[in-house]
């Protein structure tokens, strides 16, 4: 299995019974954002939680009952053809402020409260991309530098010399597919060179609870 040995893998077409569906559930939220963060959208939990299709696969990687925890929306499109530069995600959404150790710093995103965990809490998600369009080689594709995920938190001044240890795999994908790669992996995206629509809904699972009477915010 790639994601043992390289913290990434793609699973064909699992989502495309269900691409119609989401796109409804997400039908009146704005369009063409770098990263719309999403919660409380009717329609769309029933789709990512557990006993559903896309949550029973993720369990065979992140083990137990995986729940979502955190989702986004990426929409790029020709007047909104952005890139990323190389990076980790380091931050989890929570339900309310609680001080316990290792937890910090803290910040409010789109409304939404956000903190950093420990690195060991990071190294226990998934993350999922649902492509809902495709994305060949030229439409702006996820790239990750394999095995990443396992040299814990990168500093910024070294990210470019762990990319360039660790390589660099395009994640191309058609509608349907879904990338699955560890939380912590270092990703990156480039601009489009033939612009033309790309949504990605990205869901971080996890299957545990958080210390400290601390509350995954959830979807």
């Amino acid at each position: 299995m790639w994601f043992a040995s390289h913290g990434a893998e793609r699973i064909d077409a699992v989502a495309l019974p269900l691409c119609g569906e989401i796109e409804r559930a997400i039908a009146t939220l704005p369009r063409d954002q770098p990263g719309l963060r999403i919660h409380g959208t009717p329609g769309l939990s029933a789709l990512l939680e557990p006993g559903g299709a896309i949550a029973a696969t993720v369990a065979g990687f992140a083990g137990g009952l995986s729940r979502p925890v955190r989702a986004l929306l990426f929409d790029k499109s020709a007047p909104t053809n952005w890139s990323l530069a190389w990076h980790q995600d380091r931050t989890i959404c929570v339900r309310e402020r609680r001080d316990v150790a290792g937890f910090g710093p803290w910040t409010v995103k789109s409304g939404l409260l956000h903190v950093a965990p420990p690195i060991a809490v990071l190294e226990r998600m998934v993350t999922i991309r649902i492509h809902l369009d495709d994305v060949p080689a030229d439409n702006a594709p996820l790239l990750i530098a394999p095995g990443s995920h396992r040299v814990g938190l990168v500093r910024e001044d070294t990210i470019d010399a762990v990319v360039k240890d660790c390589g660099v795999h395009v994640c191309t994908a058609w509608t349907g597919d879904i990338w699955l790669y560890a939380t912590p992996i270092l990703h990156a995206s480039q601009a489009a060179a033939v612009p033309r629509r790309r949504r990605v809904l990205q869901v971080d699972y996890a299957a545990f609870d958080l210390p400290g009477g601390l509350i995954w915010s959830g979807i």
